[in-house]
């Protein structure tokens, strides 16, 4: 079946500001500036400020939301109004996991490449199905126990490319592998989130939108206050201000004023988190969840060659076969065999049918229609 403009316009809406949600902040990264106070130039190395900037993207969900929700006011098939009344507070718990970790996978972006970053998010899908199982109650099928033991190898190739294609000083090196276990640490906290929310949103019946939203408010107003004491907690060479504090927010807004570029790729990041959940969500909602997880790995490419020609990262092969083995672990963990083995078997059966028929005379009632 054909797609329609409109789903071919959320494709393309999802894949374009998936990819650009990953490659602006790593622009912001890469970027020196002057600090406050005259310091020397340095690296703009602010991931909790850029967690911030995250949360105020999905915070404004809620007004697509709302948006959604007044057009389809006197519809009766709207599905955008909750059902059932619920205590935006049950989401804080996972917002306080999004914040984590959002915050420990922009630390760690600072530390690898932007192309490995968004590999070894694939990790989500091991603890997902894990939790599922352990909190959930759920039952994976076989394929899919076959995807997460896929998505491990992935995992392991990813990481072994990402340290040879490094320097082989021993900073280099440990930076790398330190980044390389924040990722896997945030896809620990991530997969409880997303445990959380599954059980929320239908629990409550609560559109995703909402959700996304909601949480994005408790993400922005939480992570906004403590970078407050951030300024004070002494973090030492895991810092990348000046004063070797946490988080130094006015250095942040001092590198901005000089080098207007990080402005742009901040204000990049901010709104792409927005339409990119908006357009995962009506991707979802107009064709399917495989359909998204596709275009998720295509995103991956995207990055990865956008990288390329821009000289953030060299080139190693053993990304191609780390990112192969990781979209094989996906496909099977999310069912995507399932559609190909029927392709398949539909193209096998017609040429069964044809034997039966020059068998059996001229029926052209396939004999396994029932099935």
């Amino acid at each position: 079946m054909a797609w329609t403009k409109y789903q071919l316009f959320l494709a393309g809406l999802m894949l374009i500001t998936g990819s650009i949600n990953t490659l602006s902040a790593k622009w912001a990264d890469n970027f020196t500036a002057e600090g406050c106070g005259g310091s020397k130039e340095h690296p703009f190395k602010h991931p909790f400020l850029q967690a911030v900037g995250m949360f105020l993207g999905e915070f404004s969900c809620l007004a697509a939301f709302f948006l959604l929700r007044c057009r389809s006011t006197g519809q009766s098939d709207s599905n955008v109004d909750v059902q059932q009344p619920f205590n935006s507070l049950i989401f804080l718990p996972p917002a306080l996991c999004d914040m984590t970790g959002t915050s420990l996978m922009y630390v760690a972006l600072n530390m690898t490449s932007a192309s490995s970053f968004q590999m070894l998010r694939g990790a989500v899908i091991i603890f997902t199905g894990l939790f599922s199982v352990a909190f959930l109650g759920r039952r994976l099928a076989p394929s899919q126990w076959l995807g997460i033991l896929a998505t491990i190898a992935g995992l392991v190739v990813v990481g072994l490319a990402d340290l040879l294609s490094k320097d082989d000083s021993q900073h280099k090196l440990s930076e790398v592998i330190t980044g390389d276990l924040l990722i896997i640490m945030a896809q620990i906290i991530v997969a409880i989130q997303m445990v959380l929310e599954e059980k929320f949103i239908y629990k409550h019946n609560v559109h995703p939108l909402r959700a996304v939203g909601t949480e994005g408010f408790f993400g922005f107003v939480i992570l906004s206050l403590c970078l407050v004491p951030m300024y004070y907690i002494p973090a030492g060479s895991f810092s990348g201000n000046p004063q070797g504090t946490l988080e130094d927010a006015l250095d942040a807004f001092c590198q901005v004023g000089r080098q207007p570029l990080i402005a742009v790729a901040l204000l990049g990041n901010i709104s792409s988190i927005a339409f990119f959940n908006f357009a995962g969500i009506s991707v979802t909602k107009e064709m399917s969840a495989t359909t998204r997880m596709v275009l998720d790995s295509l995103r991956t490419v995207v990055i990865w060659a956008v990288s390329l020609a821009l000289g953030w990262e060299t080139f190693h092969p053993l990304q191609i076969l780390g990112f192969l083995i990781l979209l094989t672990g996906t496909a099977l963990y999310n069912g995507l065999h399932r559609p190909l083995l029927s392709c398949l078997s539909r193209g096998w059966r017609p040429t069964q049918e044809g034997e039966h028929e020059r068998l059996l005379g001229d029926s052209r009632t396939p004999i396994n229609e029932a099935s």
